[in-house]
């Protein structure tokens, strides 16, 4: 199984548009980006999965050079996971894309009702309801959707498998560092974990929520409500027991410093599973 990290940003990306922060402006010298959130997984038999639409799609394949994915799964509806499916228009003819059957309180519909009422104009978009912790085959790919925790919207993590390697992708999905018991022992033990860390811990001062889920020593390892800080995101793939992992989903208010260490994921970044 080959994992591509396309998009390793936040709702904005770093460079942020119109942004001369330090961050930003390293990001530049040192020629990474980090653009809306996307994973592209091959699997053996040479099939390929998009984990997430990217509103950056089309600029994302095009500089990585992939053809059309054979098949999508769709964690929530926030628009920096959901509205690149709009560029599979006239690209490809039948690309199932997985998500979610569980109706959520706030919109009244499921991820899945969701996907295909905002996507009910693409005939390419066949959108498949698929229940949580209950695993699905697609693109010669084992693939397990998780309930997390990013109010007010549901949201799902998962865990991919390649049956013909046995190499395993956890994905946290967006979420606090509240993931249910039950989803986390799902995610545990794979080769790489993807793990969502949106800022340090100490800008939970700048958020009107402040911070959540304190660890011993009073360090927030939620920010606000909807993300875990880096600091949280690095213990969970601790907890997950993850042989490898990134943090992404990244804010450009990481500290210029901090923002490129080595476990805090950059776009182009490649493993093999």
């Amino acid at each position: 199984m080959e994992v591509t990290l396309l998009g390793t940003g936040d709702t904005t990306g770093t460079p942020t548009v119109g942004c001369d922060c330090d961050t930003c402006a390293a990001a530049r010298e040192r020629g990474v980006e980090r653009t809306r959130f996307s994973v592209h997984v091959e699997s053996a038999s040479g099939e390929t999965l998009l984990l997430d639409a990217s509103p950056d799609f089309r600029y994302q394949f095009l500089r990585e050079e992939l053809d059309p994915p054979d098949a999508a799964v769709i964690s929530h509806i926030h628009f920096d996971h959901l509205d690149g499916l709009g560029n599979v228009y006239r690209i490809t003819r039948d690309m199932p894309v997985y998500a979610a059957d569980e109706t959520d309180p706030e919109t009244g519909e499921s991820v899945a009702e969701t996907v295909r009422r905002r996507y009910d104009y693409l005939d390419a978009v066949d959108v498949v309801p698929t229940t949580p912790f209950e695993t699905v085959e697609t693109a010669g790919l084992e693939v397990t959707l998780v309930p997390v925790d990013h109010p007010p919207l549901v949201c799902y993590g998962l865990l991919v498998t390649d049956p013909e390697t046995g190499g395993t992708l956890a994905l946290t999905g967006d979420t606090s560092f509240g993931i249910p018991e039950r989803s986390q022992e799902v995610l545990s033990g794979a080769d790489l974990a993807l793990a969502d860390g949106i800022v340090p811990a100490e800008n939970c001062e700048h958020h009107p929520l402040g911070g959540r889920h304190h660890d011993a020593d009073g360090t927030p390892r939620t920010f606000g409500d909807k993300h875990m800080t880096i600091e949280g995101a690095r213990e969970m793939c601790q907890q997950l027991d993850a042989a490898d992992y990134r943090i992404v989903h990244l804010a450009h208010y990481v500290p210029a410093a901090d923002a490129f260490d080595s476990d805090m994921g950059v776009d182009g970044e490649q493993f093999t599973l």
